[in-house]
């Protein structure tokens, strides 16, 4: 069944208190109090840090059944390799977190290519030849040259998602290439019609079948973690 994980890119963040966590709530207990209100947390933190088996138990007894641990997959695959031989660094960071896959909480895990990185199809799907099946992927892509049809039939025929990210200065293609969408939203502000907008596209892909993953970032204000509960409700 098609379902809705909402959150953000992170979770640990005292400024958010108290608008979205109760001043009394010390940061050791912030992701139990998240996972009450949201149902999906992205991890960045694993770009460039393995997270250790006290780290992942810690997560999931902090978690319900249902949440979801989506996570960027460390730079020694995408920014030091770039992708090329990279199956080793792969093997390790898959392992590294399959903790998270034993106790159903793994979501997606998100490939973010270097914006200087250029498209080469060819070490796109060598790559994608190597990821054990069974594991949601996304790729977010950040050179414009990678929004071309030869790389989305790739990304479909494994069943891979291409990324969709925005920014103020970036604007993904309107593609689907999986069973699932992921979206990264990473604008300043996203207005009441905004999220009209966003919440109006989620329920038709959930309607058409699709899965989907969406994670707004703000760090410094609650805004986003906000943003995630509302699109929650409306979904219902």
């Amino acid at each position: 069944m098609a379902q809705l994980y909402a959150g953000t890119s992170g979770f640990a963040y005292p400024q958010w208190k108290p608008r979205f966590y109760p001043q009394e709530v010390p940061q050791k207990k912030f992701l139990e109090h998240y996972a009450r209100r949201l149902n999906a947390v992205e991890i960045n933190y694993t770009f460039r840090r393995t997270p250790s088996p006290t780290a992942l138990e810690s997560w999931v007894s902090s978690t319900p059944d249902g949440f979801s641990f989506s996570i960027k997959a460390h730079q020694r695959i995408t920014h030091i390799a770039r992708l090329k031989e990279a199956r080793e660094p792969a093997e390790f960071f898959l392992r590294s977190i399959e903790p998270l896959r034993e106790s159903n909480r793994l979501g997606v895990v998100l490939f973010q290519l270097p914006p200087y990185l250029r498209c080469d199809v060819t070490l796109l799907s060598d790559f994608l030849a190597v990821l054990p099946q069974g594991l949601r992927y996304a790729f977010e892509f950040r050179h414009a040259s990678w929004q071309s049809d030869s790389v989305y039939g790739v990304l479909e025929k494994h069943n891979v998602c291409y990324c969709l990210a925005e920014s103020e200065t970036l604007q993904p293609p309107d593609v689907i290439t999986a069973d699932f969408v992921y979206f990264r939203l990473r604008k300043p502000e996203y207005t009441p019609e905004d999220r009209q907008a966003i919440g109006a596209k989620t329920r038709d892909l959930l309607a058409g079948g699709k899965s989907v993953f969406l994670f707004f970032k703000h760090e410094d204000t609650p805004e986003g973690a906000l943003y995630a509960e509302e699109m929650l409700q409306k979904a219902r």
